[in-house]
């Protein structure tokens, strides 16, 4: 965790730190906190985190949110229970292919009244360990149509014609 210094600002939504005399983010173009205000976000949070009560009970009500290998899901159990989240693994009746080969596939189990807690730091997580949270994705759903006269590269943005079939810019072939 980073030090916070109460003499200077911080975006809300970036986190990134600006001299005291600046009043807007650049990246966001939202007003700046305060160094004050935003230790005392960060206590609030901390205070939330730690009210936390990391046992589940059979009277909570859970949701699967993940399913996957028990490597996979205890890596995710891990990165919940850095953030006061209690999660347990639920295998699946009849998950295996029944040959003793393949593994049985099991739910990360959460409590519902975490899941919107739960799901931003899995979030979080994934955009840290994949650094997509510095790439705009703007154009990730853009589709090739060899009908138009021109498309947009789902991976890097460029506009080119469609009468060639790998982007001019990247080499993304379609």
């Amino acid at each position: 965790m980073r030090y916070t210094d109460p003499d200077l600002k911080y975006c809300p939504k970036c986190d990134e730190e600006y001299r005291a005399e600046i009043e807007m983010c650049a990246s966001c173009n939202v007003e700046l906190l305060s160094g004050q205000e935003q230790l005392a976000k960060e206590e609030a949070v901390k205070q939330k985190k730690n009210a936390r009560s990391m046992t589940i009970t059979n009277n909570d009500e859970l949701a699967n949110i993940r399913k996957g290998s028990l490597h996979d899901m205890k890596q995710l159990q891990g990165i919940l229970a850095k953030e006061n989240i209690p999660s347990l693994l639920a295998g699946e009746g009849g998950g295996s292919c029944g040959k003793g080969c393949c593994g049985t596939d099991l739910y990360l189990q959460i409590k519902v009244a975490d899941g919107d807690e739960a799901m931003r730091v899995l979030a979080d997580d994934f955009k840290e360990k994949t650094a997509l949270d510095s790439h705009d994705l703007s154009t990730a759903h853009a589709v090739f149509d060899t009908g138009a006269e021109s498309s947009t590269c789902p991976a890097c943005g460029f506009a080119f014609s469609t009468s060639s079939s790998t982007c001019p810019d990247c080499g993304l072939c379609f």
